[in-house]
């Protein structure tokens, strides 16, 4: 019964959010205001805040309450494979930080080596980059790429910051993408430590692939994994 009482909560409270009741930034009613509304004991209320706030919906201040969310301050981000994802940020006007959290060869993968059009024989590895905006880590980059293409990436791979940069450096210039398959999933334990969220927090995946127009040669095979509170998305 509590479970019941609990979920018709966070739905009342999903609806009257969506239908405009609040306000980004309002302060929301109170556990006990809630209690005598709902007939039920607080401790229900709370688990339903606690359970609004892991989903992204609202915080709190200690001692003054639960506030909802401002969901205009969320970033506008166009999906698109041909202008990086640096450039978007800095664009915007945004503080903005990448910082390379590894670089290291993967075992053999036959969707990865499919992607990228390559033998089992050859080595790819994955480089891994935290993106992090207005001091908050909210995407995560790995891009899978094989020595094929780049023979030293082995070497260079964990002071890149920028793949479209380094592909600069190499002498590519115009970049293209076959196609995105975009999921959605929930953060692994190791997901949740890297990108600060907690584990209702969803997570959008995109994959795709980094064609150089000039050549046709595959680039990358890149999974980007975005927290879900942090963006609006443009599917152009």
């Amino acid at each position: 019964m509590k479970e019941d009482i609990e979920t018709m909560i966070i739905d009342r409270f999903i609806e009257d959010i969506m239908n405009g009741k609040y306000k980004g930034n309002d302060r929301l009613p109170s556990e006990n205001e809630l209690s005598n509304l709902y007939k039920t004991p607080r401790i229900n209320i709370r688990k339903a805040y606690k359970k609004l706030e892991d989903m992204g919906y609202i915080y709190s201040k200690q001692g003054k309450g639960r506030y909802l969310k401002d969901r205009h301050q969320q970033i506008e981000l166009v999906l698109s494979g041909n202008e990086s994802f640096s450039k978007k940020m800095i664009d915007k006007g945004h503080d903005f930080l990448t910082r390379n959290i590894y670089c290291e060869k993967i075992d053999y993968d036959e969707k990865i080596y499919n992607e990228l059009g390559i033998s089992k024989d050859i080595e790819v590895y994955k480089i891994g980059r935290l993106r992090i905006v207005n001091n908050r880590p909210i995407a995560l980059h790995k891009s899978y790429v094989s020595k094929s293409v780049f023979k030293d990436i082995d070497e260079v791979g964990k002071n890149i910051t920028s793949m479209f940069k380094f592909y600069n450096d190499n002498g590519y210039k115009e970049f293209t993408s076959e196609k995105s398959i975009l999921s959605i999933s929930l953060p692994t334990c190791e997901e949740r430590k890297i990108l600060n969220c907690t584990n209702l927090i969803p997570l959008l995946i995109v994959e795709s692939n980094c064609i150089d127009k000039m050549t046709n040669k595959t680039l990358e095979f890149t999974k980007i994994i975005y927290r879900s509170d942090s963006f609006k998305y443009i599917v152009t």
